[in-house]
């Protein structure tokens, strides 16, 4: 399975700290926001995960980020142009996914239970052509 963060918007509700940063770089707590989604992800034992930001922000990501060797991941990364959705992002991530399963995280949710028992047992529907 395949992990993807939806880490785009504008974060107006923040304004003015958003107003130079994306959201998901603030800080929570003693590191930006966007690794608690990121670890999520990686207890669960995924390894591959997509990235999708707005464009004002993506190369934050990346100089924060950078490969995801330091994590034991490998990331990807997507820009969403403009605002269009949680629909319109994850439909960026359609090639990543490569018709396998992925779970999709927003970059500013916290989750304090593990989900690798969830992402282990997870059937997919079959898909019908």
């Amino acid at each position: 399975m395949k992990g993807v963060i939806l880490a785009g918007g504008t974060g107006s509700r923040l304004y003015p700290l958003t107003k130079v940063t994306n959201k998901h770089l603030l800080p929570v707590y003693d590191k930006p926001m966007i690794f608690y989604p990121i670890q999520t992800l990686v207890d669960a034992g995924i390894k591959e995960i997509m990235i999708v930001s707005g464009r004002g922000h993506a190369g934050h990501f990346l100089e924060l980020l950078g490969s995801g060797a330091d994590l034991g991941v490998k990331f990807t990364y997507e820009i969403q142009e403009e605002a269009g959705g949680i629909a319109q992002a994850l439909g960026l991530a359609e090639s990543f996914a490569d018709e396998e399963d992925v779970a999709v995280i927003l970059g500013d949710n916290i989750f304090q239970d593990n989900i690798k028992n969830d992402v282990s047992n997870f059937t997919a529907v079959p898909r019908f052509s």
